[in-house]
């Protein structure tokens, strides 16, 4: 089975959340469009970003249908659901729902409690989810920063190959790029390796990475059209120059206390997503005014999304 290899910028939304910490899903049409407006390719819900881990089997599905009503007639704008990880029977209905919601692909990652040995085992958990929903594309996530599994991809290409259908690639977020590339030469590039950190794309596109997926795309997508189209234009100096103030954004997360401060960044482009569940620290108000100043001291106005 052959899947289009994703190319361009594909966001990974926060999930927006009422004061009182339920989900605000009438917020996710103008959050669409607004992806949509800066050239956003796709979206890639409930994962890290979109709190996929703190919200029950339910409310992923509230997601799913949310996303995939706005964008049902949007062949162009493709949308893909990260099920989860550590119960493999809930990501296999949670595909099932994606399916039916007319969702492009679905994500899986490793189960992270119960680790696997080996890629061996970890493809078996792969193939398990995959064939809950064949025609659909599945995708690997890989983070072994927060599961803790540092089974190299290449391995478990090696040992998918041929064995699941409907395996089209991996979302890798991380910083092996010598791993990175040999997924991406694997089978004469069969597989569609799609690149997951942002303040490292600069050295992604010089290994021939084609389509990333990533959080600040939220909020700052000209910024990382402007940096590609300088790497393609050879203009080396200036795609570095864009990739460091690309890092000095992201730097601000961890000031002000991490994950969180993306939904704050989001405040600043006029989608308030509201805050984080527990246990993620929500910046205070006092901390938010400081925050502000700090990014307009990097020229925020002059290269985040518009609406």
């Amino acid at each position: 089975m052959n899947f289009t290899h994703l190319q361009g910028l594909i966001a990974a939304p926060f999930t927006p959340m009422l004061p009182d910490g339920t989900l605000h899903t009438a917020i996710i049409p103008q959050y669409y469009q607004f992806l949509k407006n800066n050239g956003i390719k796709g979206a890639f819900i409930c994962g890290s970003t979109g709190e996929g881990v703190s919200l029950t089997a339910t409310e992923k599905k509230q997601m799913a249908k949310a996303w995939g009503d706005c964008t049902k007639n949007d062949k162009d704008f493709k949308v893909m659901m990260f099920l989860g990880g550590t119960c493999i029977a809930d990501c296999k209905e949670l595909a099932v729902y994606a399916q039916q919601c007319g969702l492009y692909a679905v994500s899986f990652t490793t189960p992270f409690y119960f680790k696997p040995a080996n890629a061996d085992m970890l493809a078996q958990a792969c193939k398990e989810v995959a064939d809950a929903v064949p025609d659909m594309p599945l995708y690997y996530y890989h983070i072994p920063v927060l599961t803790g599994v540092n089974i190299t991809m290449y391995d478990l290409l090696q040992a998918i190959d041929g064995k699941v259908n409907n395996f089209a690639g991996i979302k890798y977020t991380h910083e092996d790029f010598m791993d990175f590339l040999s997924c991406q030469r694997f089978q004469n590039g069969r597989y569609d390796m799609l690149w997951g950190r942002d303040e490292n794309m600069l050295p992604a596109l010089a290994v021939g990475a084609k389509g990333s997926v990533g959080s600040t795309f939220n909020y700052a997508a000209p910024l990382y059209y402007q940096l590609i189209d300088a790497f393609n234009k050879n203009d080396f100096a200036k795609a570095q120059e864009l990739q460091q103030l690309s890092i000095d954004m992201i730097r601000l997360l961890g000031k002000y206390g991490g994950i969180a401060t993306g939904k704050a960044y989001m405040k600043l482009v006029n989608i308030d997503c509201g805050g984080f569940r527990l246990p993620v620290k929500n910046m205070s108000s006092e901390q938010f005014k400081l925050f502000k100043s700090d990014v307009e001291n990097l020229g925020f106005d002059k290269f985040c999304s518009k609406p």
